[in-house]
């Protein structure tokens, strides 16, 4: 009888290990089953940059497990400095805050912007949907600079731009000091389709555009040679565009590593696209959870039709590893960075 009593006891232990095992006998939910994850979008609504937000948005909750609620909060300031800062220091790091910020976060931290209270090494990155480009400088053909050699013997060309700072500013100012302008005059004031009226009409002698836009929007720039292409910079550095592969890279007219190392900071300033963003602290599997979904999101096609129809441009993800080595590898150096702030200013170009 006490040898029964024995063997049922043990029976009975064995049966309770066996159900704390197992996590209490019942399988676990995942973590983010039933929970609401917020994006910060560092911006007003509108434009392309909330489109590029929604877009992702819409694929987090497909590619998660456990489909949490997804919701978009607007917190505009200072080009996007005022939500990092948020996401920086006051956000919660649970991995139900996500940051959404414009390039210009990275940019700003860099250059040192009043206003900038955030390590941007500090982040942890979940990857960016948006990351190639290509800026080509081009000139009205009635001037006859169909020739490199023509081309740089011009003196005081009139390039167009938005505004002082604006990505075209700051592109069309590069292009000059590195292709070794004469002179030239950066005219600003204008909206996009306005430069190309301008263009046109012989208001304006050049621009450095877009190579996308200057292919869907004007199209007879290229197919009927109303302008002339000069050089391409190439986001990321190797990526051909195919209608401007024949143009030589701006890196080749570098003459130096400082030259290189300004060229290479703008490169990555465009390159960091439009991150996702996690607070620091935030913990390492939830950071993984989000990271995969990132990472299915950008692979779904799906997703990159929807990308399209939103934006009306081609996603070109940046994934959470490259876009975390991109933000590693930026050039520091407090020479390089002093005269990319001068390149955004209104002083004239100083000689090579």
């Amino acid at each position: 009888m006490r040898l029964k009593k024995q063997a049922l006891k043990l029976a009975v232990l064995s049966s309770l290990l066996v159900f704390l095992s197992s996590s209490s006998g019942f399988p676990q939910a995942p973590f983010y089953q039933g929970k609401t994850i917020t994006i910060i979008r560092g911006g007003d609504p509108g434009g392309v940059g909330e489109m590029r937000t929604r877009a992702v948005a819409a694929y987090l909750k497909k590619h998660i497990p456990g489909n949490p609620t997804i919701l978009i909060e607007f917190m505009p300031g200072a080009g996007g400095r005022k939500a990092a800062n948020h996401i920086y220091r006051g956000a919660r790091a649970d991995g139900l805050i996500v940051g959404s910020a414009p390039g210009g976060m990275v940019a700003s931290a860099i250059l040192g912007e009043p206003g900038t209270e955030y390590d941007l090494d500090k982040f942890i990155y979940l990857g960016s949907p948006n990351s190639t480009t290509h800026y080509v400088f081009f000139t009205n053909r009635k001037l006859g600079l169909d020739s490199q050699a023509k081309f740089r013997a011009f003196s005081g060309l009139r390039i167009g731009a938005q505004t002082v700072g604006h990505p075209v500013y700051y592109n069309g100012r590069l292009f000059a000091y590195l292709l070794g302008l004469k002179e030239p005059k950066f005219v600003t004031g204008y909206s996009s389709p306005e430069i190309d009226i301008a263009l046109l009409r012989g208001e304006l002698d050049a621009t450095a555009g877009v190579a996308s836009n200057v292919v869907k929007q004007n199209p007879e720039f290229v197919d009927k040679g109303l302008m002339d292409f000069h050089a391409i910079v190439e986001i990321p550095r190797g990526d051909k565009h195919p209608r401007f592969a024949h143009l030589p890279e701006l890196e080749s007219f570098v003459r130096s590593e400082k030259e290189r190392k300004l060229l290479a900071l703008h490169r990555t300033f465009r390159l960091a696209g439009s991150p996702f963003v996690l607070p620091p602290g935030t913990p390492n599997e939830r950071v993984e959870i989000l990271r995969e979904a990132v990472r299915r999101i950008f692979t779904d096609p799906e997703f990159l039709a929807e990308y399209r129809k939103l934006t009306g441009e081609d996603a070109s993800p940046l994934l959470p590893e490259a876009h975390e080595k991109a933000i590693r590898e930026l050039p520091r150096d407090p020479e390089i960075v002093e005269f990319y702030k001068m390149l955004g200013g209104t002083q004239p170009l100083p000689p090579r």
